[in-house]
């Protein structure tokens, strides 16, 4: 009779949440998997194609199939399809619930924080010197994003006041959770677009777990159009703070 070997949970799942990001995808996975490749952690890749209208999602099967030239060791490529596009939240949820490392974390595939960060994060959870670790973002300031500044410093200052979650940058697209912990919170987080980057850093306050903020450059890409849309989403994100207060008082 055969013994089943357990295999070892990775160090780190890295969930990649995309939407028609073919013309940055390879260029942006293989500046991640450089950074990657530089460390000892043992880590997987998980793709979530959130119904791209281009050819992102062509490319994700090749990138699992090897057919495409990123190098990379000791990880394995998994991929999530979404038949109708469900939003950031739920996309980026689906990735986190799919994952199977100690570390479970998502960056924004367009690079605008740069991966370098990833080992020090996700190090730090491992290290079980906090529960999560999220990036604090720095601006390099230029007019094309000073107002992208002063609306984050705005957004930041109405939570805090609406909530009382410190000036937290609860929006940062790189955040690195203890699976185990974050499991218990992920439920709560329902918003299906992009407030639920506030929802998740919410409930993981309420719920005690240790958050640690690390300061990241953010530098702006002008050579793609961001898929928020600051002047549609502002009322949205209003509407969804007075909700999320709301909800809270009940709890």
């Amino acid at each position: 009779m055969k013994r089943r070997i357990k295999k070892m949970a990775p160090d780190l799942s890295l969930v990649l949440a995309c939407y028609n990001e073919e013309p940055l995808f390879a260029e942006s996975a293989a500046l991640i998997l450089a950074v990657l490749n530089q460390t000892r952690l043992s880590y997987e890749i998980i793709f979530v194609d959130d119904a791209s209208q281009d050819g992102t999602k062509e490319l994700i099967q090749k990138a699992c199939s090897g057919k495409i030239p990123i190098k990379h060791t000791s990880l394995m490529f998994r991929a999530i399809y979404h038949r109708s596009n469900k939003g950031r939240g739920r996309t980026v949820a689906d990735g986190i619930r799919a994952a199977k490392g100690r570390v479970v974390g998502y960056i924004d595939i367009d690079c605008e924080v740069s991966p370098v960060y990833i080992p020090e994060m996700a190090a730090r959870v491992l290290g079980e010197k906090t529960d999560v670790v999220i990036g604090k973002r720095i601006y390099r300031t230029t007019i094309s994003s000073l107002h992208r500044e002063i609306m984050s410093m705005g957004y930041r200052w109405l939570l805090d006041k609406m909530i009382g979650t410190g000036g937290m940058d609860t929006e940062t697209g790189y955040k690195f959770f203890n699976r185990k912990k974050i499991m218990a919170v992920l439920a709560k987080a329902t918003h299906p677009g992009w407030f639920w980057d506030t929802e998740i850093m919410v409930y993981a306050q309420k719920a005690g777990l240790r958050i640690t903020e690390v300061p990241v450059l953010f530098m702006r890409r002008t050579d793609k159009s961001s898929s928020v849309r600051v002047w549609r989403d502002i009322p949205d994100y209003v509407r969804s703070l007075f909700l999320l207060r709301k909800r809270l008082k009940k709890e």
